[in-house]
């Protein structure tokens, strides 16, 4: 099983994805809390964008600009399917936290996150099930984006409920 790991700072606009000590991907957004995103792995370059309202998720290919799968999130329910060259994924979130999150292939769990902290740094490990390919790339990316999406939803949340209370 390889092992990646990944860092992102909480309230800056950049991710970095590492396998060892090498920097082999990121993902570069607009602004700390924008809709677009450009990515980098293993020397590919992707954009990734979502709806204003976080729901809908889209990965193109930045060269062809091809789409290359779209996921649509709900943040009440563990479980969303994505399609990537005609094959069924299904991203599960593991924990109400969102700490721990998964994609599966046919039941079986091909890449798992774990993320480390959350206060002033967002980092973790990725482990790979599958040998990395186009696929696994577009995955490992989304992934990730997908949790962004969570820490900017969990953060607005918080502030209503400050708003609210004061």
């Amino acid at each position: 099983m390889e092992k990646l790991s990944w860092t992102n700072d909480i309230f800056k606009s950049k991710l970095e994805i590492f396998q060892g000590t090498e920097k082999i991907g990121s993902i570069h957004w607009d602004s700390a809390f924008g809709s677009q995103a450009q990515a980098m792995i293993n020397g590919k370059l992707f954009t990734l964008t979502r709806e204003y309202f976080l729901s809908k998720l889209e990965i193109y290919d930045s060269n062809s600009q091809a789409l290359l799968g779209t996921i649509m999130i709900n943040f009440f329910n563990t479980r969303s399917d994505v399609l990537i060259n005609g094959k069924r994924f299904e991203l599960v979130i593991k924990n109400f936290w969102q700490s721990r999150w998964a994609w599966k292939f046919n039941g079986s769990e091909i890449i798992q996150y774990t993320s480390h902290e959350f206060i002033t740094k967002d980092k973790g490990t990725i482990e790979l099930s599958s040998p990395i390919n186009d696929e696994v790339e577009v995955l490992i990316l989304l992934g990730l984006f997908v949790r962004n999406q969570f820490i900017i939803f969990m953060l607005l949340i918080m502030l209503i409920l400050v708003i609210v209370i004061v």
